[in-house]
């Protein structure tokens, strides 16, 4: 699925009137002239023809001002009313200003999501190395914040930055191909799906894919993404050496042979050391994968885990809450000897979505008039994909425990009757559809090694489920768990010394399948309610922490504390921030999150 960095232009323009009304209460501000002006009243009012005329001429003045304010209060209204309103503009509150044209050079930059948004006047997208290098150079001598933003898929907002913003879309060629070495160089603005079409002619491939295939290069690899699969590590385990454009040294290239420590540090650097400019990365043959899709369930995931972490290059588990479905996606190479497997499924794809299908409408009747659900311009149901229908059917009372209930019931449904294999590339088989704009939380902790799975994976999502049933929250499915081998990338989530340790990463979800911004809002303050709880009952138990794309920077002072003391714990806090003085002094590559998250001490 396309989730694509939207940017906006547009104009606002703002037009201040000032108007004098009542002066002449503003020459009681002075004592000197309040004595005249008494003096001035007294002799007045001692003369009857002199009262009459003041009073006539008093009369005069606030009738004339009383009218200024009915215009400048009428135009207010005219105002008001007169600009084309969004439909959801009647649950906003009313700012002023708030529906005028906007500046032509401000940019509004949001996430996919919808999530985060800022409006900048610097958004500057270089078209090749020295030009990035002068846009570097020249921010870092004004001290112009330029922080690096990719694709915009990171729901947290890491990369925005109110003050300016780099963006490399314009740097997305491939650079050098090494096909006996498996190698590819690349500009760090090029998309994973740009990527993987442009190396298919020489039957390469990336080793590991993560749902989506939108990132920018630089991006996925700063933020530590990852794919699934024990076996195979975080995606900035592919990089090699890394070309990165530095405020105080200038561009730069670090790998494992080219000052290891800062390649290891940077790699996973979340865009605070340098612009990533160029990276080279290990690939692997281009191969075609065969995804098996069934539904288990705790007792036989239990028997079987070890086995198909062990067996199976990439394997992945989808917890539908409120249920005792699971829904477990193994995907392998296509055996050259035997070829995909025979399998004739039990139900056809309407069959699988019929339950999901009756639901809707049945839903819609009782969420709608008869009148509406009837409309001639309702769209055609047998049309959309299981994620639409779901989008939909959440969108009806995405907050109601026993509707959403209902709505995993249908899923879980739909899986059982879906159990099938699926054979393509693994580009084209590793990726997933993860619905609409939706909140995302992702948290990564250990889960023992490959021969020895400690199995604390598995209990916490038992933990988890029983803390979404006791709570009553209204949680969405799926729950995705993955696993990677470990990383030695030093900031990244499933970093560590061992070669063979691997870790769980678990993502929560709540859908925004609504334009409606009362809805969003209270859909927001739920998620953050659900987020809230698996952090308070949950996180430290497992030694669990976020991904760098999904981690929230709290608002209470006394949380973001725990929470700088909780990171200091896991990574080299002091380490980063040393290298972060020295490659960007004037912090311009930074922004509140960044700020907020790892705050520098005299001793760091």
């Amino acid at each position: 699925m396309l989730r694509a960095l939207h940017y906006a232009r547009s104009t606002r323009v703002a037009h201040r009137a000032s108007f004098p009304l009542f002066p002449t209460l503003a020459a009681t501000e002075n004592p000197a002239q309040n004595r005249n002006a008494n003096i001035l009243f007294r002799a007045l009012c001692s003369s009857p023809a002199s009262s009459s005329s003041s009073s006539s001429i008093s009369d005069a003045e606030f009738r004339k001002y009383v009218g200024y304010f009915a215009l400048f209060l009428g135009c207010g209204v005219a105002t008001y009313y007169s600009f084309p309103f969004p439909e959801d503009a009647k649950h906003k509150k009313a700012q002023l200003f708030r529906y005028a044209p906007l500046p032509e050079d401000l940019h509004i930059v949001s996430n996919w999501s919808g999530t985060r948004e800022v409006q900048t006047r610097v958004f500057l997208q270089p078209e090749n190395l020295q030009e990035l290098e002068k846009i570097v150079a020249d921010a870092n001598e004004k001290r112009q914040k330029i922080r690096p933003v990719g694709s915009g898929l990171s729901p947290n907002g890491i990369a925005l930055q109110r003050g300016g913003m780099v963006n490399l879309a314009l740097m997305d060629k491939v650079l050098e191909v090494d096909k006996e070495k498996k190698r590819v160089r690349v500009q760090a603005g090029i998309r994973v799906s740009q990527l993987v079409d442009e190396m298919k002619e020489h039957g390469l491939t990336l080793q590991n894919f993560a749902s989506i295939r939108e990132q920018q290069i630089g991006g996925i690899v700063q933020v530590g993404a990852h794919g699934t699969g024990a076996r195979l590590p975080p995606i900035d385990e592919q990089i090699l050496s890394m070309k990165l454009v530095t405020p105080s040294k200038g561009t730069i290239e670090v790998s494992k042979e080219k000052d290891p420590k800062l390649f290891y540090l940077a790699r996973c650097g979340l865009g605070g050391l340098g612009v990533v400019a160029e990276v080279t990365i290990q690939c692997v043959e281009r191969h075609e994968l065969v995804e098996h899709t069934f539904v288990s369930n705790i007792k036989d995931i239990k028997k079987n885990h070890q086995k198909w972490l062990a067996e199976n290059k990439h394997v992945k588990y989808l917890w539908i809450p409120y249920t005792d479905a699971i829904v477990v996606v193994r995907c392998n190479p296509v055996s050259r000897w035997r070829g995909p497997p025979k399998f004739k499924p039990k139900y056809t794809k309407d069959e699988a979505l019929q339950q999901v299908r009756d639901l809707y409408r049945d839903s819609l009747k009782k969420y709608r008039s008869a009148e509406t659900s009837l409309e001639s311009d309702e769209p055609d149901i047998n049309e959309f994909s299981f994620t639409e229908l779901r989008d939909r059917l959440l969108a009806l009372d995405p907050l109601n425990k026993d509707h959403v209930i209902k709505v995993n019931l249908a899923e879980a449904d739909y899986w059982r009757k879906s159990e099938g294999y699926r054979v393509g590339w693994s580009d084209e088989i590793l990726g997933f559809d993860c619905g609409g704009q939706q909140w995302v939380s992702e948290i990564c902790f250990p889960a023992g090694t490959l021969k020895k799975p400690n199995m604390k994976d598995l209990e916490y999502l038992e933990e988890l489920q029983q803390l979404i049933e006791s709570e009553g929250i209204p949680a969405p499915a799926p729950i995705e768990q993955r696993w990677t081998a470990r990383s030695q990338s030093v900031m990244s989530p499933a970093s560590s010394p061992m070669e063979d340790d691997i870790f769980s990463w678990v993502g929560i979800i709540m859908y925004l399948p609504t334009s409606d911004a009362r809805q969003r809002k209270e859909i927001t303050e739920e998620f953050f309610n659900y987020r809230h709880l698996t952090q308070t009952q949950l996180w430290d138990e497992y030694s669990a922490y976020e991904h760098w794309a999904k981690i929230e920077v709290p608002k209470d002072k006394e949380e973001l504390a725990t929470l700088q003391m909780r990171l200091r714990k896991r990574f080299p806090v002091d380490t980063y921030n040393k290298a972060r003085r020295e490659l960007d002094p004037n912090r311009i590559l930074s922004n509140g999150i960044i700020e907020k998250l790892f705050p520098h001490s005299e001793s760091s």
